[in-house]
């Protein structure tokens, strides 16, 4: 047996340990990512898969501009996701069909890269889906582990009015369209508070890294 990030148990299929990254928004989950991927983890994120398919030829390119209309779809046949954005977070009827749209594909895309890279070499490996929505989704028991990430309300507050240039009423109606911090911490297998800053939260997702490394193998030793 070799080490736990790419290594191989003799005598054994592949295996992947799936973990499922999530967390509210600017919660700090692309920071942990980046960390993981730094570790030796394939890392796959959502937005990137939901952004290619809503590009013009991807699978939910015509079911996106048809429900959401024209006011979408600019002229070269390219959507307007920052439109498409404001419309969604201020309507949750919309923002539910949206929803119903991409995530049975994005679960699907991101399922079939894992499976690939199962196949790839026969390595164990960890491959970690970064996904907001993870768990409203449902897709969470899909995993061997959930990492939720976390922080300090008014710090993810002005995160958002920093990052994104929305007002203080809108940073709180995007925090508000999302479930509680603590109801995602229900079903997490690991936590990581990134409220202390950049290098408090190296250290935990360094140390939660460990963590996984250590149920790779073991759930990869028993399934020989």
């Amino acid at each position: 047996m070799s080490d736990a990030t790419g290594g191989h148990l003799h005598g054994r299929r592949a295996f992947i340990l799936r973990v499922g990254l999530t967390g509210g928004i600017a919660s700090g989950k692309s920071t942990v990512a980046r960390h993981f991927s730094e570790q030796g983890a394939t890392v796959l994120d959502a937005d990137a898969i939901a952004h290619r398919l809503i590009e013009p030829g991807g699978a939910a390119h015509d079911s996106v501009a048809g429900e959401f209309g024209p006011e979408i779809v600019r002229p070269d046949g390219t959507l307007d996701r920052a439109r498409l954005g404001r419309l969604v977070f201020s309507d949750p009827g919309r923002r539910a069909r949206l929803e119903a749209m991409l995530h049975p594909l994005i679960n699907a895309e991101a399922g079939a890269i894992i499976t690939r890279l199962a196949g790839e070499d026969g390595a164990i490996r960890i491959a970690v889906v970064n996904a907001a929505l993870l768990i409203e989704a449902g897709y969470w028991r899909d995993f061997h582990r959930i990492v939720v990430v976390h922080c300090a309300p008014e710090i993810q507050q002005q995160r958002i009015e920093q990052r994104d240039h929305l007002s203080r009423e809108d940073a709180l109606a995007r925090i508000a369209s999302q479930m509680p911090a603590a109801e995602k911490l229900k079903v997490g297998h690991y936590a990581i508070d990134t409220s202390a800053g950049f290098e408090a939260t190296a250290a935990r997702a360094r140390e939660v890294y460990r963590h996984l490394q250590h149920d790779l193998v073991a759930l990869a030793e028993v399934r020989i």
